[in-house]
């Protein structure tokens, strides 16, 4: 702390003169501003400066990263609603969204066709947007051999998009009154028979906007990248989430796995079909408007996760655009807002930004490569602070970088299934990977895209589940 305090005000006190010396060059030589020699600008304070802040982001993500997972080892958990199994069901429609996923649509129709829910309260709706493959004909097909139990909508024009297809799916739903609740599962995803129930258990309780479920990847031991994705969404769901429900900070609405009360939709004005990540816009809206997402460790579900780097590096790219342009959108209003308690401000703000950190980190980086070569050259007074801003850039990105490795370890242990710590240092990889893509998202997103004023195309990521393949052998994990 003390080192700190030291750094910060040889940082304020070198920015002053620096100021001052460029402002009026005449007292350059002259008085306070003698120390300031004619090589040392305002530019080198500047950068000393902006390392100063960068170090400080870094320290805020890893006390958040240490604080989840210290509170899902050691603090009560708060798994809600677990015990409830008989109750008047409230009406249910659940979202299959699909475009062009022949390969995988059929397996999440005989999975909810199987589920327990009863019967006279569920609809189940695919949304096939705007397919060019053969996905129209198998949901047809499962249509005439299931008659009555699905209700198709194939969205064959309008913008493209999870958003707006889910927007025009809703309306149907609100116009042919068939729901209180829906239920969103992207296509590649498998539900266990009993996970409806557990899904719309939270509606019950009246504060409840959305619900969350944990997604498991069902074909985890294809290669080295599904495994260490495995590994990811361990440490999401399992430690990430769970803390944040625990904490009553920001438990997020995922896209996927989950669902929204109709009238808690509408009173936040219902989906917004020209944003990226319709998930992450949707939570905040809630959250700002007073209703509360809960969250689901114990609702899991089965999902695909890329197996080659070229599609992780493009799906991680589309999710930081998305959520990027969330932070641009509702960062002012999160600070704010009356509706959410301090932890949730603090949270939320950090939670927008977690996609920019990576662009952020990469600059810290370098600004301290270039603070360490040329700083103080002509003054021996300002090597030394060059050297101290260095050493403290990289001691917060060790830490800051080992906290989500901490949580990883913690979820792989919270599982039980700790064969799986053995790629932890793999990690880094896949690491190195997202945090290149973020960057490229936040330059693309925040300017080439502006400048170039490129229009949004949807990138959708490939399928690899042969059509009708036999799933079930892969699941390690069972509701």
């Amino acid at each position: 702390m003390h080192t700190l305090k030291r750094l910060l005000r040889a940082s304020a006190r070198y920015t002053t003169t620096a100021v001052v010396a460029n402002l009026w060059p005449s007292t350059a030589f002259h008085g306070s501003a003698r120390a300031m020699q004619p090589s040392a600008g305002w530019l080198p304070m500047l950068m000393m400066a902006m390392l100063v802040l960068i170090a400080v982001l870094l320290g805020l993500y890893t006390v958040r990263h240490y604080l989840f997972t210290l509170n899902r080892l050691f603090a009560r958990q708060r798994s809600l609603y677990v015990d409830i199994e008989t109750t008047e069901w409230p009406r249910l429609t659940v979202f299959i969204a699909a475009h062009n996923e022949e390969a995988v649509v059929g397996d999440c129709i005989t999975s909810l066709l199987a589920a327990d829910y009863p019967r006279d309260r569920l609809v189940i709706m695919p949304v096939n947007d705007r397919s060019t493959d053969g996905t129209r004909a198998i949901i047809e097909r499962y249509c005439d051999a299931h008659p009555g139990r699905l209700r198709p909508f194939h969205r064959v024009s309008g913008p493209p998009g999870k958003a707006a297809a889910l927007k025009d799916a809703t309306d149907i739903v609100i116009r042919e009154n068939l729901a209180d609740v829906i239920l969103i599962f992207d296509a590649d995803y498998l539900p266990g028979r009993k996970l409806l129930k557990e899904l719309v258990v939270p509606f019950l309780d009246p504060e409840i906007g959305a619900v969350m479920g944990r997604v498991v990847p069902q074909n985890a031991g294809v290669n080295l990248l599904t495994r260490l994705l495995d590994l990811e969404r361990s440490g999401g769901y399992q430690v990430d989430q769970q803390a944040r429900f625990n904490l009553g900070a920001v438990a997020q609405y995922g896209g996927t796995v989950g669902g929204v009360r109709l009238s808690a939709l509408d009173d936040v004005g219902g989906w917004h079909d020209g944003v990226l990540a319709e998930d992450t816009d949707l939570t905040y809206r809630l959250l700002m408007c007073g209703w509360r997402v809960a969250y689901l460790a114990h609702a899991e579900c089965y999902e695909e996760v890329p197996q080659s780097w070229p599609v992780r590096f493009r799906q991680i790219g589309r999710w930081a655009k998305g959520h990027n342009q969330a932070l641009a959108r509702y960062a002012g209003s999160v600070a704010t807002s009356r509706a959410m308690n301090p932890m949730a401000h603090w949270d939320g703000l950090a939670l927008l930004g977690v996609y920019a950190m990576a662009p952020v980190m990469l600059l810290g980086w370098l600004l301290s490569i270039i603070v360490v070569l040329t700083a103080g050259l002509d003054s021996g007074e300002l090597v030394p602070i060059g050297l101290l801003a260095f050493m403290g850039l990289a001691a917060c990105s060790c830490l800051g970088n080992f906290a989500a490795f901490f949580e990883v370890a913690a979820a792989v242990h919270l599982d039980g299934n700790r064969a799986r710590i053995r790629l932890l240092p793999l990690l880094f990889a896949s690491f190195l990977v997202s945090m290149i893509s973020l960057s490229k998202a936040a330059i693309d997103g925040l300017v080439l895209d502006r400048l170039l004023r490129r229009e949004f195309k949807w990138d959708k990521t490939i399928r690899y589940r042969p059509a009708g393949a036999d799933v079930a052998p892969r699941l390690s994990h069972g509701t």
